[in-house]
Parts: C-alpha cells; structure tokens; sequence
C-alpha cells in the first residue's frame, strides 16, 4: 500500500457529517452545501444536453464553447484577462487544485499553506509527497496573510505559495492592497501561486481581488461552480493559468480525469449564459443570514469575527485544550442535537474555534446558534 495515502488525516468535517447524515432531528450546519436548489435552467440544459446525446468524450482542456465564456466571466467579474486557451474545466475546484499542484511541484518541495483552512489542501500535498508549510491566520492579524511571517517560512524548497480569499473556513476577504503585497512576495521569491477563489461571487462588503491581477504570470486562480450556482453535486470547476503551465494542466487532467462529463459542462455553460438573478438572490439570502447570525452571536455571548465572504461563522468556543474543538462538535451532536464542523479539521490553529454553515434556513440558524450557546454555557458550568 502507498504510505502517502494510508497515513492521509480523516476529515473532521466529513466525521460529523457522518454521524449527522440521515437524522431529521439534528439541526445541519458542518457541511458548505447550500441549502438551494440547482436554478431549473441550468438543470434542463444538462438534462437536454444528454438527452440529444452529449453523452461522448470531450476535449480533457473542455469545451471550446464553455471555455470562452468562462474567459470573458474572468475579464468582467473578476477584472483580469485570459484567453480560452489558458482556461482548463476541472471536475470541481477540488481536482482543479489537485492539477494545479501536480503541474508546478515536485516530491519534496515545500508548499506554504494557510492554517486553519480548507482540509483538502494538506491531503493533496501529502499525498503528492510536497512538504506543507503552514503560515498562520489569527485573530491578532485579522485572520489574514502575514508578510513578515511568511518572509520567515519562505526557503529555498518552497515553490508554491496557496491562498484563499474569501476563506474557508472563516469568512474573510483579503482586500486589494494584501492580495498585492501577496503577489509581489511570491514575485520576489520565485513561487506559483495558486489562488482558490471558489466563493468569488460570495461577498458582502467588498469585491474579491484576484492575485492574477498584478501577478499573470504566476498565479493560477481556481474557481467552482458549486457555490455561486448550487451546483455541489454537479462537480465543475475551472483554472486560470499561465499560458506557460497550459500544456502541462493538459497532460495532467487527462491523467487524472481525462475529461468532465459533457452534460455537465452544458448545463454549466447554462449557468454563465443564462439569467444572473438566482445569483443575486442567493447571495441576498447569504447576507441576510450572515447578518442575523453575527446579531444572534453577539446576543448570545458568542465570539465571531463577522464574515466577509463566503456563508461561514468562525465561533470561538473559548476552550484552546488540544481536542477541545472536536470534543465540542461530538458534545453539541450528542447532547443538543447540532452538527458543526471543529475548528481542528482545517488545522492545528484551529482549535478554540468551531466552523457554523450559513447555507442552511434562517430558522435552523437562529436555534442552532442558540443550542451552540446553551451547550457553551453547560460545559463552562461543568468546567469552571
């Protein structure tokens, strides 16, 4: 057996999830799914698109079609040029990452990564034999990048730098001048930067700025369908990259996935070429729950930074024991009947702290943020 992959980390998400799934007396807020349903017309293009027959091989880069539209989404949504051909459909964000590392980093390079983040990011290095890196997010620096801090971790092994604005898990957005700043460090040392954007549509009190906007020639910008147009199921995403790592991302996907299934890439097209207003009327919905989850936290005692970006509340539970965040969520399930993901499974900065979904009702949100709050309440009594 690989080694690389026999001591991969369970996720900590996926083990609330578990325990969560098919129990209609359990309030959900672990998983990033939203809670909408796939807009009907994106629906019916897949549902057309296999039915008149697309149900063949496609190029592995994507289809022509698909491609030129998500170029011009990238010229007018997120500011920066790129023709079709630097544009790669990926079987969602995920493996679109996945490539994106294989093409730029070799067993044994060092790759820096945010810590707490998205899990995904240390499993793939791990199992690519890359040397993850972790540069911190604290409160004390906003949740953000800290230069000076990454100006420490940077060694002649590192050659990519990975970013995340907004964040997953906790709601921020990198503002123009830090995203530069971040560009200009990965320029003066030589790195890729892979920048995932897929919640670039998910903001509430300022634009997503794109690395590729001051750094072309070393970003490569990952995006999803899964969350501007609920669409998690459907499993598509996209890259962004350099004209000089195309031809690799071309070898690499028909590696890993040879191709993303045809009805899907239509009913994607759909989504783009199709009206916007289900977009603007989730992201409505995101922020109108954003909102009363902040006032309920606040109410109640809870401490959460107020999300930017994304649909996540970074609650700290005040407990900064080592197993106290996964001892929480298993309690609160237990006891309180809520699944929230612990801290700990985006990172060891991530204890003290557990992850609340906004993609769910704004009735499930209220109670569950209430239970979270009673069930705090309880341990401090238990635990003086």
């Amino acid at each position: 057996m690989n080694p690389l992959a026999t001591a991969l980390p369970a996720s900590g998400i996926r083990e609330v999830m578990d325990l969560a799934f098919g129990r209609p007396d359990v309030i959900r807020l672990e998983i990033g799914d939203p809670d909408f349903a796939t807009p009907p017309h994106v629906v019916e293009a897949g549902l057309r698109a296999a039915s008149d027959g697309a149900t063949h091989y496609v190029p592995n880069t994507g289809l022509p079609f698909l491609r030129e539209a998500l170029a011009a989404k990238v010229l007018a949504r997120n500011g920066f040029a790129a023709d079709p051909g630097q544009v790669f459909v990926s079987q969602g964000a995920t493996q679109g990452i996945y490539a994106a590392l294989a093409a730029v980093a070799a067993p044994g390079d060092e790759v820096l990564l945010p810590d707490p983040a998205w899990p995904n990011y240390v499993m793939m290095a791990r199992l690519q034999g890359l040397s993850a890196v972790h540069y911190p997010l604290t409160a004390a620096t906003g949740f953000q990048p800290d230069l000076e801090t990454l100006e420490r971790l940077v060694t002649p092994r590192t050659k990519v730098l990975v970013v995340n604005s907004p964040s997953n898990p906790i709601g921020t957005v990198a503002d123009r001048d830090r995203v530069e700043a971040l560009a200009e460090f990965a320029r003066r040392h030589d790195l890729w930067l892979i920048s995932d954007e897929c919640y670039d549509e998910i903001v509430f009190d300022a634009p997503c700025t794109s690395p590729a906007l001051f750094a072309p020639e070393r970003t490569i910008a990952v995006y999803s369908f899964s969350k501007t147009y609920a669409m998690t199921g459907w499993r598509i995403g996209y890259l962004v990259v350099p004209r000089t790592v195309a031809a690799t991302i071309t070898k690499v996907q028909e590696t890993i996935v040879a191709c993303v299934n045809a009805p899907t890439q239509h009913a994607a097209f759909a989504a783009l070429d199709g009206p916007q207003d289900c977009v603007a009327h989730m992201l409505a919905c995101y922020r109108e729950r954003r909102d009363l989850v902040t006032q309920q936290a606040k109410s109640a005692g809870l401490v959460m930074p107020t999300p930017a970006g994304a649909f996540y509340g970074w609650v700290d539970i005040r407990d900064t024991r080592p197993g106290a965040a996964r001892d929480f969520a298993l309690g609160l399930l237990a006891s309180h009947k809520v699944a929230v993901a612990p801290g700990t499974a985006f990172g060891v900065l991530g204890e003290g702290y557990v992850r609340l979904s906004l993609a769910a009702s704004p009735e499930h949100l209220t109670e569950g943020v209430q239970r979270v709050a009673a069930y705090l309440e309880a341990r401090a009594e238990r635990h003086p």
